[in-house]
């Protein structure tokens, strides 16, 4: 009856510890910092920025000083709102295509090609997860990155690769989350641990019940 079950059980999650055994390889032999093409980042000049200059005045739960092209600005953080603005108080205008292709050139070392503002999030896209409007920059490279653009403050929120994208659809099969890829708290992740966890300890109670067997 044990080898039955355990003959059976062991078929239907092979194939799941298969995918688990050689995510976990292409994990363990890739470094995330290169996954997430931290390598095409440039290293940027430290300059000064003159807060003289800035006249508005509001309340805000946090502060931070950016650089879009040749203009400084802060983006103000008021829970749960996010502004843009200028040293002026002025909000931010959202930036153009060549002015997204243009920061490309200026933060990384790829060739910019194409600018497309997307301004609708898309279920299980590999730029999930981040604010909108962005730009997608497509570039010329071997690896056919993507680098995303966040489209008021000109930073770079993902730059995405082959090897992120092969990365991402092992992960994918890592948490067993086939469409969104995010969840590892999902139901058929916990049912097929529970398998592989009863599978083992059956292998084990078969390996000693015949080792009694020998030993009569």
């Amino acid at each position: 009856m044990v080898r039955t079950f355990h003959k059976y059980l062991s078929l239907a999650i092979a194939i799941q510890l298969l995918l688990w055994t050689i995510s976990g390889i292409y994990f363990a032999f890739n470094k995330i910092e290169l996954i997430r093409g931290e390598q095409y980042i440039l290293e940027q000049e430290n300059t000064e920025v003159n807060l003289k200059k800035f006249t508005a005045s509001f309340k805000a739960n946090n502060i931070t000083i950016l650089k879009r092209l040749d203009e400084w600005i802060l983006k103000v953080e008021e829970d749960p709102l996010v502004h843009y603005i200028d040293l002026k108080g002025n909000k931010l205008n959202s930036l153009n295509s060549e002015e997204a292709k243009q920061i490309v050139k200026n933060k990384t070392s790829l060739i910019p090609l194409i600018a497309v503002k997307i301004e609708n999030p898309s279920k299980g896209s590999e730029f999930r997860g981040r604010n909108l409007p962005m730009f997608k920059v497509t570039t010329n490279s071997d690896d056919d990155v993507n680098v995303y653009i966040d489209a008021l403050s000109g930073e770079v929120t993902a730059i995405r690769s082959d090897s992120w994208r092969i990365w991402d659809f092992l992960w994918g099969t890592h948490i067993m989350d086939y469409s969104e890829r995010e969840n590892i708290d999902n139901l058929l992740l916990k049912i097929f641990s529970i398998l592989a966890l009863i599978s083992a300890l059956s292998g084990i109670v078969l390996f000693f019940s015949g080792l009694k067997r020998r030993n009569f």
